[in-house]
């Protein structure tokens, strides 16, 4: 801040700083905008001027910087807000508990359960093991706040091709290989020492992701329901407490770093901006949270994540009508000289605030002290919605809390690009056989085994997960579809975790993208015999301000949306993340979903391996002529505009005779049919269960072969009936349900009018499972 033109030093003995708005010109005001590190627009910093001209001074440093955190794209949701309102914010039912930083599901009679997802897409694509661990500490905390106990991790992932050329990359970029490494590290190292499980999640490859990787994380957690909170103060004279952590130069300007697009120049400039996460510390900072809540001694709690305590502070208060006075000489600081304004907006992990009364605050230090967790008295809660800010016996904030946390909310332009050429319809070649493309598909990097990341994670810490994410025989092994956790004790009720993304879909049609990835997770769901209960949602996508971009986001969330509404599925949480570009370009428009599914009885549950020789194989669901976005078409250099759509009444009818199928011991197997379509999922079966099948797709109508072999048409099962208890499946006629062979022999064979597939299980196994290990093991 050179010019004391626009900048007027406070004769305090600390930093201060008076920032001259009143008679700034246009230009000064950009200035100001990008020397303080706020990335408000001219029609914000406009805004901000003319509020602090109606109370007759300039504001400081600090309450510039705290109305720069709280209206940045990250925290208030300027762009995608009226978008949200209209598609997904309105689908709600009796069982949605609360909408805080998780959202909360009824569980049963006494339980309930907490469901977040979030992106942490731009630190790690500058430090990828610390981005991605902080990542995980961040949605923990979101859990946790609710007065839920964390009980699962997952880690949805997205990168540029592994084997993408060095002298290709761009400056500043780093290779994919070095970030997969990193991310997958850093959820590891985060999520095994604070005794989480990672129990779903996938990885997805593209050119596009190059220069911005995605890294999703998303947590679950289980709470009885007189323990949950809300992220809200009761009344005035409630105490502020900032427990956990210590507070230092780490973290600022994180949530303006994530508002804006990725450059060259990045990794120098904002590597300040990644906070740097301590599991060890999160640990107690859990039980002791958990402790003092289950005592009745927390009125309600937030956690400290984008914009630190300039966000919480206003945000606790404002959602209990109240406002709050806070010293922010009492804040425990990891080293001395820092600015009020660095303090205040500081992301330095693992910090929670409690809101509590003056009556328990003794006792709630008191448990903190037992677990060795820093606990301090920083502020109270007032009546007048304001709050107000002291440093040193100085006030440097004083702000009307509906104008701080408000933020703008716009109405872009939206439209789908004009320009470029429509790509033509390319139909690959038939052939005779399609060995070789079934083998080329399995060895994929966007569907080969994912056993060297899943390895590096204990899912099975807690000892509450049923069903894990590996399936099939000892020394045998293929994806399963979703997790199954037994989260109560006393109870065989369980709830099943999934994740599905397919911006492959997305880019080729937003809108039926969108609804193709809320079939997936649900029929993810369904395959393991659980009824999808909720979903929550992390939007990854472009600029904003680009009317194409915008124009996609708009699209999917209205599949999404569309899709969710018609189930009865609440989204009670979620998160968007835009300006995910760099100097290559936009990623892909990738939305993501984790979907939450209840099971009545665990001990039911499947798995996706083939179990029997001599069991039926049936096919549930109908096969189209929907090849759009393939990864067949992808490999074999077709293209497609018609993507897959969803007809919800099939989807509904395929999930209840999935599910009753598998309730009433009649499915032994079952996988869901996505990526590959059925060859895939067959040969996926095979693998686990080290057995081979024979199946004839005759039924399938007069389609070609390879549609027949690798459409990815939606909602549809490849089950594995019990011999003797065909008659038994349930039938439904708003799907088709077709026997199509049976388990046996060790060579997965598929006919139509001739042998198209004959491939010997183990080879479907070695190019399956090696792609990943020889290209970063």
């Amino acid at each position: 801040m050179s010019s004391t033109r626009l900048y007027a030093p406070q004769d305090t003995p600390f930093e201060l700083t008076e920032i001259k708005l009143s008679k700034a010109s246009d230009d000064d005001l950009m200035e100001i905008s990008r020397e303080s590190g706020t990335g408000l627009s001219l029609d914000e910093m406009k805004r901000v001027r003319d509020h602090f001209d109606g109370m007759g001074r300039n504001p400081t440093d600090v309450e510039l910087q705290s109305l720069g955190q709280a209206w940045s794209e990250h925290c208030c949701y300027k762009s995608s807000k009226m978008f949200l309102k209209e598609y997904i914010f309105g689908i709600d039912n009796r069982q949605v508990i609360d909408r805080g930083d998780a959202g909360v599901m009824e569980f049963d009679r006494d339980h309930a359960y907490a469901l977040r997802i979030e992106s942490h897409n731009h630190p790690s694509a500058v430090e990828p093991y610390g981005g991605a661990a902080t990542g995980i500490g961040g949605i923990i905390r979101d859990v946790l706040c609710m007065g839920a106990q964390p009980i699962a991790l997952v880690d949805p992932l997205f990168f540029g091709p592994l084997d993408y050329p060095f002298r290709k990359l761009p400056d500043g970029v780093k290779h994919p290989k070095y970030l997969l490494g990193g991310v997958v590290a850093g959820i590891r190292d985060y999520g095994n020492r604070v005794g989480i499980p990672t129990v779903s999640g996938g990885l997805w490859f593209d050119e596009s992701y190059t220069g911005n990787c995605l890294v999703n994380v998303g947590c679950v957690g289980i709470a009885e329901k007189r323990n949950i909170r809300r992220n809200a103060v009761r009344g005035p004279g409630d105490v502020l407490i900032l427990v956990g952590g210590r507070t230092g130069r780490d973290g600022i300007h994180g949530v303006t770093f994530a508002s804006a697009v990725l450059t060259q120049d990045s990794e120098m400039e904002s590597r300040g901006a990644v906070q740097l996460g301590d599991p060890i510390m999160k640990e107690p900072v859990m039980h002791a949270v958990l402790e003092a809540n289950e005592k009745g001694l927390v009125n309600g709690m937030k956690d400290l994540g984008g914009g630190g305590l300039s966000c919480v502070v206003g945000e606790i208060a404002l959602a209990g009508g109240c406002g709050a006075e806070v010293d922010l000489g009492k804040v425990p600081l990891k080293e001395e000289g820092l600015a009020p304004w660095e303090i205040w907006v500081s992301e330095s992990q693992e910090r929670m605030m409690l809101s509590v009364s003056p009556r328990n605050a003794e006792r709630v230090f008191h448990i903190f002290k037992i677990w060795d967790v820093p606990a301090t008295p920083v502020g109270k809660i007032t009546r007048e919605k304001r709050v107000r800010l002291h440093y040193g016996g100085t006030k440097v904030l004083d702000l009307e809390l509906e104008f701080l946390t408000a933020g703008p909310e716009y109405c872009r332009p939206c439209n789908a690009s004009a320009g470029g050429r429509r790509r033509k319809e390319k139909t690959p070649k038939a052939k005779t056989r399609y060995d070789k493309d079934l083998l080329k598909l399995l060895s994929d990097q966007n569907i080969c085994s994912r056993d060297w990341v899943i390895r590096q994670y204990d899912h099975e810490v807690r000892a509450n997960t049923v069903i894990k994410p590996l399936h099939g025989k000892i020394g045998h092994w293929t994806h399963g579809d979703a997790a199954v956790l037994k989260p109560v004790e006393e109870s065989f009720r369980g709830l099943a975790i999934a994740t599905a993304s397919n911006p492959f879909a997305v880019a080729g049609d937003p809108y039926r993208g969108g609804k193709t990835c809320v079939d997936e997770v649900c029929r993810n769901i369904a395959a393991v015999g659980a009824r999808p209960h909720s979903l929550t949602d992390c939007l990854n996508f472009g600029n904003p301000e680009k009317p194409d971009r915008l124009w996609q986001f708009r699209e999917a969330v209205r599949g999404i949306g569309e899709v969710a509404k018609d189930l009865d599925l609440p989204i009670p949480s979620g998160n968007v993340s835009f300006y995910n570009e760099s100097p290559k370009g936009s990623v892909l428009p990738t939305p993501v979903i984790l979907g939450c599914g209840i099971v009545r009885d665990v001990r039911k549950c499947v798995t996706s391996d083939f179990k029997r020789e001599g069991d039926p194989i049936f096919l549930v669901g109908e096969t189209g002529q929907e090849m759009g976005a393939s990864a067949y078409y992808r490999s074999a250099g077709g293209h497609s505009s018609k993507v897959p759509d969803v007809e919800i009444t099939a989807l509904q009818a395929g999930m209840d005779v999935i599910i009753k199928g598998i309730e009433r011991g009649v499915i032994v197997a079952c996988h869901d049919i996505s990526d590959g379509g059925l060859a895939v999922a067959s040969a996926e079966m095979c693998i686990g269960g080290d057995v081979g099948a024979n199946l004839s797709l005759e039924k399938l109508g007069r389609l070609r072969s390879d549609v027949k072999l690798f459409s990815e048409s939606n909602s549809r099962w490849l089950i594995e009936v019990r011999k003797g208890k065909e008659k038994q499946l349930p039938k439904d006629r708003r799907t088709k349900v077709v026997k199509l062979g049976r388990v046996g022999d060790s060579s997965l064979v598929i006919g139509s009018s001739r042998k198209l597939v004959d491939l010997e299980v183990e080879k479907l196994a070695k190019s399956f499972g090696s792609t990943l290990w020889r290209m970063v093991g």
